[in-house]
C-alpha cells in the first residue's frame, strides 16, 4: 500500500503525462491562446527535458528548494516571454536552451548540492531563454495573457512531474538514487545531441 508521499508523487507524475495525451490532436479546440501556450512547452524534447530536470534537481536539493527553484523558473520564464512579445531581442536563445539541458542534466547526474540561492539563480538564467522562445513563437492572433498562462501551467506540471519522479525513486530506497543520476547523465547527453544537431 502506498504511503502518502509516494501516492502524491505518483499523482504528480501522472499529471505530467496527462497533458500530452489530452493534447495529442492539434487543431482541435482553440488554435491559439491558452491551448497553444499550454501545448508549446510539451512539444519540444529540449523544453520537456529541461522542465522535468528542474523538478528533479529541486527534489535532490530538498527543503525550500522544492518550491523556490521551480517557482523561480516559472516566474522568470514569464518575464522572458514578455520580453519576446515586446520585441526585445535575446541572442543565442536556441543555444541557451540546448545548454540548459546539458547543465541541468549534469547537475542531476553529479548530485550537485548547490545552495538554494545559487540553484534559483541558475534556474532563472535558464528560464529567460525558455520564456523568450515561448513568447517569440506566440501566434499573432493569440491572447498574450491566455497564452502565457498556458505555458506557465504546462511548465509547472512538468516541474511537478520531475518532483514526482524524484519522490518515487526516493520512496523506493537510497540504492535507486543511481537511477535518477543516470537519467540526468542521459539527459545531458541528449542536450549535447540537441546542441550538435544530432537530435
Amino acid at each position: 500500500m502506498l504511503t502518502r508521499r509516494p501516492a502524491l508523487a505518483a499523482l504528480a507524475t501522472f499529471a505530467t503525462l496527462l497533458p500530452t495525451a489530452a493534447m495529442a490532436h492539434t487543431g482541435v479546440g482553440a488554435a491559439g491562446g491558452f491551448a497553444h501556450g499550454f501545448w508549446h512547452p510539451i512539444t519540444g524534447l529540449d523544453h520537456v527535458l529541461a522542465m522535468v530536470l528542474v523538478g528533479v534537481l529541486a527534489w535532490q536539493l530538498g527543503g525550500r528548494a522544492l518550491w523556490l527553484v521551480p517557482a523561480t523558473f516559472v516566474l522568470v520564464m514569464a518575464a522572458g516571454g514578455v520580453l519576446a512579445v515586446a520585441g526585445v531581442a535575446l541572442p543565442l536563445v536556441e543555444l541557451g536552451i540546448a545548454l540548459s539541458v546539458v547543465v541541468l542534466g549534469a547537475a542531476v547526474a553529479l548530485g550537485i548540492r548547490a545552495p538554494v540561492a545559487v540553484a534559483m539563480g541558475v534556474a532563472g538564467l535558464i528560464a529567460i531563454f525558455h520564456g523568450h522562445a515561448h513568447g517569440a513563437e506566440m501566434p499573432g492572433d493569440a491572447s498574450g495573457l491566455a497564452y502565457g498562462v498556458g505555458f506557465m501551467i504546462a511548465t509547472a506540471l512538468l516541474h511537478l512531474g520531475g518532483l514526482g519522479l524524484g519522490y518515487l525513486v526516493g520512496a523506493a530506497g537510497a540504492r535507486y538514487a543511481l537511477v535518477v543520476r543516470s537519467a540526468g547523465g542521459l539527459a545531458a547527453l541528449a542536450g549535447i545531441a540537441i546542441l550538435t544537431g544530432a537530435l
